[in-house]
């Protein structure tokens, strides 16, 4: 028995247009016992969301078979906050819900908050930007949803939370405290978790180099790069942690 971990957007969809051969795949690995999930650093939308939009394109899913960066920021947070911390986000109503369905409390005071929660936010603006600067030389710990500098959808692509990111860190001259999404471990463990597998039994199949192929390489998975989504078989060449496998798209993982 494998597992496979499905990156969604460039992955198995790019917008709202499926990628051909997906639905097939991914059924073909389910009827030979494998195990699926789906793990995606996308934000604004609720697992429930892309539950519904995968098995609308003929991949039935459940909830629980979807991760994304919310999630594991809610169950990373749920482990360390205590009743008397604060914390402020920036980020769409997605990522608010989830983490009030995981008891944590949340502060609209951006004064002094114990951690901030940076996420993808499409109406992200200057007074933001110097909401969570303020906070961070203050001492809040930043914590960021996903790197994705970028969200590749089916007619280009358009900026994610890694701009966000860049722009804060430019600002402080320093790092953040910890990006939860791919490619840390954290949300490798998560995956890993959820298959109930080890991390040599699994697949990382994914779009992007610096995180869905570098979070597979860290953790010991099988990394498989799809050339449908941002990264190129060029790039993948020049990339400091390359992919083990590079594949057309996600109809050949079967073959593997």
């Amino acid at each position: 028995m494998r597992g496979y971990v499905f990156d969604l957007d460039g992955t198995v969809y790019l917008g709202d247009k499926m990628i051909d051969g997906a639905a097939e795949a991914i059924r073909i690995l389910r009827e030979r016992g494998d195990k699926v999930v789906f793990l995606s650093n996308k934000p604004i939308a609720t697992r429930q969301s892309y539950a519904d939009k995968l098995t609308k394109m003929g991949i039935p899913t459940s909830v629980e078979d979807v991760l994304n960066s919310s999630l594991i920021v809610a169950r990373y947070l749920q482990k360390r906050v205590s009743k008397e911390d604060k914390v402020f986000v920036i980020g769409e109503e997605p990522i608010y819900d989830e983490l009030r369905e995981h008891g944590i409390e949340l502060t609209e005071d951006s004064s002094n908050p114990d951690y901030v929660v940076l996420s993808w936010d499409r109406q992200f603006t200057y007074d933001k930007l110097n909401v969570v600067y303020q906070a961070a030389i203050r001492g809040s710990k930043i914590i960021a949803s996903n790197p994705d500098a970028t969200c590749p959808l089916d007619n280009g692509q358009i900026p994610d939370t890694g701009t966000f990111i860049a722009a804060l860190e430019a600002a402080t001259g320093k790092a953040i405290d910890l990006v939860v999404g791919k490619p840390s471990l954290i949300a490798a463990q998560a995956a890993v978790e959820h298959l109930g597998l080890k991390y040599e039994d699994c697949f990382m199949i994914g779009d992007r180099l610096e995180t869905d192929i570098k979070m597979g390489n860290d953790a010991g998975m099988a990394s498989v790069l799809v050339l449908t989504g941002v990264a190129t078989a060029e790039m993948a060449a020049l990339a400091p942690s390359p992919p083990k496998h590079i594949v057309p798209s996600i109809k050949e993982i079967v073959r593997l």
